[in-house]
């Protein structure tokens, strides 16, 4: 049986399903799936589903000093392997003290997970994201002599300073991302990368059911706008707000609801308050997954005003569910997106752009049924998530077994020549 250690910046997260769903698929493919996570998840808004993951990964991040004690001993009795890990981050992307240290503190974290998984004799380390967790997967493979693979998505990608990609990239087997853009970006940014390393697997959703193409032809009710995702700087919900004063100033009847937590959200609160918009802007904090399909089903309009992002599953959700989108045309998110055809894109950071765009879509909210209709059909081709899991996972355990045989062969040819 093949044993797959998988590891996650935080596992479980409720804003990465596709983690728990790719675990899953390769369960019942007959993989046997050790959880990982560097933090610790907090409890609060887990499903049931997550508790279950939450109750079986290990957690590396914060150490107890026992572990800690272990990692440092596993990288003293590898000294070889410390030597090069510790010449690694002086030497990629202009890299700071900070981070130099930072990466030290990954590296005993990562053999402190090689020591946690030598029972279990793995086969191979996949990590999800380009962050910490995807470093201690490469020292920890490293250290067990085992595969290692890790998932890019968009900010750990653009905005990954002192990441080590490059070195990452060097040493891994193979990396998924989820556009088309990432994998252009990646062998343009690391040409003496080989090509045939760098996997596409799309995310996806579960298509909805039922889709009232026609619902907003007929209401004369004010507007609704939606926006969904973590409250965090790189989500830019900052400029949303403004842009909704903005929409108010002119005289647009509507709500906005922004669902979802994180750390900017006191900040974002103190700024509707500020622009008195607290009968306008709502704040909805976190929202269960499954409660969602009705906020997408009441909107005229969901927008999205990241800096950077792979290919969001929020508005692949929202288009599922006939909604007109509206998002900046950065990375993979116009590959998902096709500009007056199944969405609408507007120039990022742009706040005369994004209320032009805005705007002329709230005027036509009542006509743009075959706007909603090319965006269902657009994602149950392209973005099915059974479909582009299923696809993902032949992809994964293809290179995992490929490697396997090529080295069970050479081991073979070896043999032969030493009889």
């Amino acid at each position: 049986m093949t044993t797959i250690a998988y590891i996650a910046n935080r596992l479980p997260s409720p804003v990465e399903p596709y983690v728990l769903d790719e675990i899953e698929e390769l369960r019942g493919r007959g993989v046997r799936v050790v959880c990982c996570s560097g933090r610790r998840a907090s409890r609060d808004d887990l499903s049931h589903r997550e508790v279950r993951f939450l109750e079986e990964a290990f957690v590396f991040y914060p150490p107890s000093p026992a572990r800690a004690i272990e990692g440092l001993q596993c990288l003293l009795s590898n000294s070889d392997l410390m030597k090069k890990l510790l010449r690694v981050a002086p030497t990629e992307d202009k890299v700071t003290i900070s981070q130099r240290f930072r990466f030290l503190g990954h590296t005993v974290l990562g053999a402190a997970l090689a020591k946690t998984l030598l029972p279990f004799r793995v086969d191979h380390i996949h990590a999800h994201h380009g962050y910490f967790a995807s470093s201690m997967a490469m020292v920890a493979a490293a250290i067990l002599e085992a595969g290692f693979s890790f998932t890019l998505h968009g900010s750990d990608l653009l905005l990954g300073k002192g990441a080590l990609l490059g070195t990452k990239l060097e040493s891994c087997r193979f990396c998924v991302t989820v556009s088309e853009f990432n994998r252009h970006f990646l062998l343009n940014k690391y040409p003496h990368i080989p090509e045939s390393k760098v996997l596409v697997a799309p995310l996806g959703v579960d298509p909805a059911t039922v889709v009232q193409i026609g619902r907003s032809e007929s209401r004369s009710r004010k507007l609704h706008i939606l926006s969904v995702g973590r409250l965090h700087a790189v989500k830019n919900y900052r400029f949303l707000i403004d842009a909704c004063d903005k929409l108010r100033k002119q005289g647009i009847d509507f709500e906005c609801r922004i669902a979802g937590d994180g750390p900017e959200h006191r900040a974002l609160e103190r700024q509707v308050r500020r622009l008195r918009l607290e009968n306008t802007v709502f704040l909805l904090g976190h929202v269960p997954r499954a409660s969602l399909a009705r906020y997408y089903r009441d909107a005229d309009l969901f927008v999205l005003t990241s800096n950077s992002e792979g290919v969001p599953v929020t508005l692949m959700e929202a288009m599922s569910n006939g909604t007109i989108v509206l998002a900046p045309a950065i990375t993979g998110i116009p590959e998902l997106v096709i500009h007056g055809r199944t969405g609408f894109l507007y120039k990022a950071g742009s706040m005369v752009d994004f209320m032009n765009s805005a705007r002329w879509i709230l005027d036509r909210a009542n006509s743009l049924s075959e706007v909603r209709r090319a965006a269902v059909q657009h994602i149950a081709e392209f973005y099915d998530r059974r479909k582009n899991l299923f696809s993902f996972t032949n992809q994964f355990l293809s290179r995992i077994h490929r490697y396997e045989e090529s080295h069970a062969h050479s081991l073979l040819q070896q043999v032969q020549l030493q009889v």
